[in-house]
């Protein structure tokens, strides 16, 4: 897969992040805490990627490790194909990153705080007009930093990490703070650089906004892989349908026998089965002469095959150690 903007460029590899069996430990006094465990993630070139799982579930470390900010207790990672953290200097280049609350100078205008930031880096002046656009800030971008509502010092951050260009662009719980105006405005921006080649990875667990703006996401509990694919495929594993007959517990046995797993349904005249073939309950009980009233398609929403994948995690359990993660990566990854 190959993709082209001018907002940077992919390898040609079809996987921009791949981690192998990664684990991370941390040492407490009550023994050793796992906070990843495991982890197999890939993630393809192009579009927005979810990376979802509850508050305390790996997805900050894992980040923290993909950037050099955490040394991994054991498996291996690699980015745009190249082995990290061993040849992390040769990609970082290339990889944006927003992992906390941006720092900016307050006293300067957004257009300054950019023009600073791209200078340092010996980029054109050009390069921070195409970050102010992209974002969404033309206008605004005169305006003290101070001024800024939060949503506006998201973008500002996403800006700042545009300025060289990356063809990767990592954001940790970009929205945590943010009113809905703001959410609509970062899911907006997010969404418009998956659309012009850059490959976004979107940690959140804000799952109804996920939902609208990426195209393949991970869902992970506990440090653990739980569930990966396209959002559609993921939609579809939560497929079921709602049967209405006379005799709902002579119909449940019966496809039960047959294989399929039905459960209880929003009534004592209805249940549910799953399954992605409803031709294939209608054969079984048409032919044991129970006739259906009502079967209609149950469809989960991400939130909900989320919420079902995750039932049993332990919030807050595996993540520690976040507060010396080190500051935003204003310009781009560590």
């Amino acid at each position: 897969m190959s993709t082209s903007s001018g907002l940077g460029t992919d390898t040609g590899h079809d996987l921009i992040i791949e981690t192998t069996a990664l684990r991370k430990e941390y040492r407490t006094r009550q023994g050793t805490r796992v906070a990843v465990a495991g982890l197999d993630l890939a993630v393809p070139a192009g579009g927005v990627h979810g990376f979802l799982g509850p508050n305390g579930s790996g997805k900050t470390t894992t980040i923290r490790m993909l950037l050099g900010l955490a040394r991994a207790t054991s498996g291996t990672m690699r980015l745009f194909g190249r082995p990290v953290p061993t040849e992390l200097p040769q990609v970082v280049g290339r990889v944006g990153a927003v992992v906390e609350s941006p720092k900016f100078s307050p006293n300067l205008t957004g257009r300054q705080n950019l023009l600073l930031l791209s200078r340092s880096i010996d980029g054109p002046d050009t390069r921070v007009d195409e970050a102010i656009e992209t974002v969404g800030l033309t206008g605004r971008d005169g305006d003290r930093f101070r001024s800024y509502s939060l949503g506006m010092k998201q973008r500002l951050a996403i800006a700042a990490t545009l300025l060289k260009d990356p063809a990767l662009l990592i954001l940790d719980e970009p929205t945590n703070g943010l009113d809905p105006a703001g959410i609509r405005e970062i899911r907006d921006t997010i969404r418009s650089l998956g659309e012009r080649g850059v490959t976004v990875l979107l940690s959140s667990h804000i799952l109804a906004e996920v939902q609208q703006v990426c195209t393949s996401a991970t869902i992970i509990g506990n440090g653990r892989l739980l569930a990966s694919g396209t959002v559609a495929d993921l939609l579809a594993a939560g497929a079921a349908y709602r049967v209405e007959v006379a005799v709902p517990g002579e119909a449940r046995r019966l496809l039960d026998a047959a294989g399929l797993t039905t459960r209880p349904g929003p009534d004592d005249a209805s249940f549910l089965v799953d399954t992605e073939r409803p031709a294939e309950v209608t054969r079984l009980l048409g032919e044991a002469g129970i006739w259906l009233e009502g079967l209609s398609a149950q469809r989960q929403d991400l939130e909900s095959y989320f919420l079902e994948l995750t039932a049993g995690d332990t919030l807050g359990q595996s993540e520690m150690g976040q507060s010396q993660m080190g500051q935003s990566e204003m310009g781009g990854a560590a």
